[in-house]
């Protein structure tokens, strides 16, 4: 691990994709089962979650793929009451990457924040975000009013919206972005990647395999999931 130890002279952290680089899946289709099993979803939302999932693995989150998907879920999930998804959500988590997760405890022995930079929405990544002791998360925020989804997005982490809460969160907490670093799998976090002085591609789509290649920046190859239990012990190397 580098210099960049939050006892160190230059504060770092360590921004994390969710989706492809912390789990398998796309964090929101993954707890499409169990909304479905809930009675909040329909059996043909279930089978166009799943074409979205082949299409996910497939091709990567081009920028018009994540576009209709973020007005799909918006429009799926209004009048869905907030409390009852958080509890689906906390009882039905992901497998995660074991190459993630050791990463992720590296960064934190080194003395680094971790921070999981998400498009998917609060109510997902924030418990996520609690089991693998993330300093925060930075995620989707959808409009709640009387406890239930309106359908309206209030904040879409998506692009450069995400380089600019990074770049704001580094601000507020003093964290010296040269010394950070970011992971991710989409060209579409090329403007998270940009901003850090150690940016990582982990089982990159063919944009960003190709940009990592020509920047030279590690490529990272995970591929062992496991079960989401906190603490689980987990083998993988050190940024």
């Amino acid at each position: 691990m580098s210099d960049g130890a939050g006892t160190g002279i230059h504060r770092a952290a360590a921004f994390f994709d969710l989706d492809k680089t912390i789990i398998a899946r796309s964090s929101t289709l993954a707890f499409g089962p169990s909304f479905y099993r809930h009675g909040l979803i329909s059996r043909h939302d279930v089978v166009r979650g799943l074409l979205a999932q082949a299409l996910f693995r497939l091709g990567g989150a081009s920028h018009q793929r994540m576009e209709r998907f973020r007005d799909q879920v918006s429009q799926v999930c209004r009048g869905w009451p907030a409390d009852r998804i958080t509890d689906i959500i906390t009882r039905n988590m992901p497998h995660l990457y074991a190459e993630a997760l050791a990463l992720l405890t590296a960064h934190r022995s080194a003395g680094q924040d971790v921070v999981i930079v998400s498009t998917s929405g609060q109510e997902m990544v924030g418990p996520i975000g609690d089991l693998l002791g993330a300093s925060t998360v930075i995620a989707t925020r959808m409009e709640v009013a009387d406890g239930r989804y309106t359908g309206q997005v209030e904040f879409y982490a998506y692009g450069q919206a995400k380089a600019d809460q990074v770049g704001r969160l580094a601000r507020e907490r003093g964290y010296s972005l040269p010394h950070s670093f970011a992971y991710s799998d989409s060209i579409t976090d090329l403007p998270m990647l940009e901003i850090v002085g150690n940016p990582r591609a982990v089982n990159p789509d063919r944009a960003l395999r190709k940009i990592a290649q020509q920047r030279g920046w590690p490529v990272l190859s995970f591929s062992a999931a496991r079960g989401a239990a906190a603490g689980d012990p987990a083998a993988g190397r050190e940024p």
